[in-house]
């Protein structure tokens, strides 16, 4: 700083040199950078000449401005100074008259202080003279409060000359009047109709004229119900009210009442000491108190609980939860009132219970709402059964039902989980999960709603899968097919949902139904179903077999020249039921090759790992060959055991395998209980080689048909008068023609 100061050569400096600053730009300049130099320096200067300018104009400003207030400082003293003077003269002459005026009065002021206090005295027994008119005046006016004022005023002097005779007339006409006074009081404090307000105001006069305060207190307390009382019974005609206007009215009224009510009595009665009452009066005062809240309390909230039960599921929750904040907001405020009632409590419950309440509706909402869609699917099915003009029609219509059963039921869990969020918005002033009922009630919307209805489900749809149920077999496979569709996909997002909504850890509780669990139910509903169906149609078809076999004559069959017209029907209706399964189940194991001479040999399974198989041409099947009866006990003796109503997998062979069985099953016990003639044998022997031809493309493993079409053609031989079969070309011949 002090190099920069003495620079010859910085302009700024006090040390500048001109002349050696030229020689030094001459010296080390070009005469470009020399001509720039000048132009820069002629620029500052310019702006150091307009600031100096701008500076002296500004102070220039402030000085005029200095000038003119020097100058009115000036004039004001010279005012001032002269109002000084004036006051001064102005103390010294009222000086001199006050001690002028205390020179004349000294003889005279104590004469005016005995007249002063003798007019005070004649004012008060003037007063005391009057006050019997004024009280009944005051009294017949109504003006109670201010006659009570009257007395308590001239209640001393009373007492105090009471005894004298002069006093003792006047003491007792007031006595008589406010007796008179104390028993109006009474009369109006057990009115019905009287506000708190009024009730309050009469409790205090009474106090004021002697009234024992226990007593009194009690009777407060008793008349304060019978008015609260009237206002719960004006509360329950406001019927035509929504929730808000109903919670309005009754903290507008019953709770502002009630307030009033209590810190009146605590003023009245517990605020300060009563020397007249007992010791434990304050304790029983407080208990009187609280048992009155919470008598109170406990009505006007059953009230509101009442009618919240009635709005909910028919009003806007919004709305009615709206109402319920208003009413905890305003109960959280009255805690200072009376600490031994928790109103806020009591506000929380009546808002978990109306939880509850919706969370009911919402199930209820949801069973209607699944009851609906079942029956639209019953319908549904009775027109596309009357209309199956179109079999791929009659299969896209499955599949749309069982989509629009899946996507209704999980949107409309999915909206009423929405809904009961309302509970947890942060606009309100209550927190469920602050309070433990209050978890107790968010795990509730999941286990009483969401698992609740779940297992509705599961429930209802093993009712469609009981024995005795007579559904339609197509109703029982759709709803298998939904059952299924909850277990993979169902089941998993509405848990997910819920858990994400509400913020449960379902994984780590011990207490919560788990989501396997649900999805185990699920599955073994879609399989009870899924059996039921397999069953039923089954037994459709076996009915048909059954009569077949039945009604006929084997004993005067004629000979055989075609596949009867019920193995025709049989073999067309397992047709119609494989396509509709492989609209709906996997088709993955399907077979569209038949094994080498499916259609013209039996297989005889002689073990269970096929290592070796025995074949035979029925036609050389003869008791002239083979002991039939030998060779029937070989087969069942080797042969692996046929679970005929075992359950069935979720695809569409499984699924036909056991409808199969059910029949061949059913064929060979009607056979089993006839007798045939040679040409019924060789109808058996027809029908069973269609069968082979046909039935081999609907299951996985056609040696299980091949053992029961044996069995059955094995029994038809044992039953056979004269056991005589076809020559295998002929019976070729007529199932190839059909």
């Amino acid at each position: 700083m002090s190099e920069k100061s003495t620079n010859p050569y910085d302009m700024d400096s006090a040390s500048f040199d001109p002349d050696r600053y030229l020689q030094k730009l001459l010296k080390e300049c070009s005469l470009k950078q020399i001509m720039d130099t000048e132009a820069a320096i002629v620029r500052q200067t310019q702006t150091l000449h307009s600031d100096m300018q701008t500076l002296v104009y500004e102070n220039y400003n402030k000085f005029i401005s200095a000038t003119d207030t020097i100058r009115k400082m000036k004039t004001d003293f010279k005012s001032m100074e002269t109002e000084m003077n004036l006051l001064v003269s102005n103390m010294a002459s009222i000086t001199e008259g006050s001690e002028k005026i205390t020179d004349t009065l000294q003889e005279t002021r104590s004469q005016l202080t005995r007249l002063s206090g003798k007019h005070q005295l004649l004012k008060k027994l003037q007063f005391l003279s009057s006050l019997p008119a004024k009280l009944k005046t005051l009294i017949d006016e109504g003006n109670y409060q201010q006659a009570v004022q009257e007395y308590s005023h001239a209640q001393k002097v009373l007492q105090q000359y009471g005894n004298q005779p002069s006093f003792q007339g006047i003491q007792e006409d007031c006595i008589n009047i406010l007796e008179d006074l104390k028993k109006l009081l009474k009369e109006d404090f057990h009115k019905t109709g009287k506000t708190a307000q009024a009730l309050t105001q009469i409790g205090e006069l009474l106090l004021q004229l002697g009234e024992r305060p226990s007593d009194l207190a009690k009777e407060m307390l008793e008349c304060a119900t019978k008015r609260l009382h009237e206002q719960i019974v004006m509360l329950q005609d406001q019927t035509d009210r929504d929730m808000i206007e109903f919670i309005d009215l009754g903290i507008e009224g019953f709770l502002n009442d009630l307030t009033l009510v209590v810190s009146s009595y605590n003023d009245m009665f517990l605020s300060k000491h009563i020397e007249q009452e007992a010791d434990d009066f304050d304790e029983i005062a407080r208990m009187d108190l609280s048992n009155f809240v919470n008598r109170n309390i406990d009505e006007y909230l059953a009230l509101v609980q009442d009618r919240a039960e009635v709005e909910i599921g028919h009003g806007d929750s919004q709305i009615i939860l709206r109402g319920l904040d208003r009413l905890h907001r305003r109960l959280t405020a009255m805690r200072s009132l009376c600490r031994a009632v928790d109103m806020a409590k009591s506000g929380i419950d009546i808002i978990i219970n109306a939880a509850y309440q919706l969370c009911q509706s919402h199930n209820k909402s949801l069973k209607d709402h699944f009851s609906d869609n079942l029956s639209s699917i019953r319908l549904a099915l009775v027109s596309v059964k009357s209309d199956s003009s179109s079999s791929s029609a009659s299969q896209s219509g499955l599949k749309e039902l069982i989509s629009n059963l899946f996507v209704s039921t999980m949107e409309k869990v999915k909206g009423l989980l929405q809904d009961l969020l309302i509970f947890q918005q942060p606009e309100w002033s209550f927190n469920l999960k602050a309070d433990p009922k209050g978890v107790a009630c968010i795990e509730g919307i999941r286990e009483n709603l969401l698992v609740g209805f779940l297992r509705h489900i599961s429930s209802t749809m093993n009712g469609f899968g009981n024995i005795n149920s007579s559904s339609p077999p197509t109703l029982l496979l759709i709803l298998s097919k939904m059952c299924l569709e909850m277990d993979k996909n169902g089941v998993h997002v509405l848990i997910s949902l819920v858990d994400e909504l509400y913020g449960i850890d379902s994984e780590n509780s011990t207490t919560l139904v788990h989501e396997s669990e649900l999805c185990s139910e699920m599955r073994d509903s879609a399989q009870l179903l899924l059996d039921s169906y397999v069953r039923m149609q089954g037994l459709n078809l076996s009915q048909m077999l059954r009569k077949s076999v039945e009604t006929r004559d084997w004993l005067n069959c004629l000979e055989p020249r075609s596949v009867r017209a019920v193995m025709k029907r049989v073999v067309e209706e397992l047709s119609v039921i494989e396509n509709i399964l492989g609209e709906l189940y996997s088709s993955n194991d399907l077979r569209t090759a038949a094994s080498s001479d499916s259609s013209r040999k039996t297989h005889f399974s002689l073990t269970a790992s096929k290592q070796s198989q025995f074949r035979s041409t029925w036609s050389t099947y003869t008791p002239s060959q083979m002991d039939s009866s030998f060779v029937s006990n070989i087969h069942r003796l080797f042969s692996e055991k046929i679970e005929i109503f075992s359950s069935v997998e979720f695809t569409k062979v499984s699924i036909m395998t056991g409808i199969i069985k059910i029949c061949l099953k059913t064929l060979l016990e009607c056979v089993r209980l006839r007798t045939f003639s040679k040409y019924g044998l060789q109808q058996i022997q027809v029908d069973a080689h269609y069968l082979q031809m046909n039935l081999w493309r609907f299951v996985s493993d056609e040696n299980l048909i091949h053992v029961q079409l044996d069995e059955i053609l094995g029994s038809a031989v044992l039953r056979c008068l004269e056991p005589i079969l076809m020559e295998p070309n002929a019976v070729e011949i007529i199932c190839e023609r059909h």
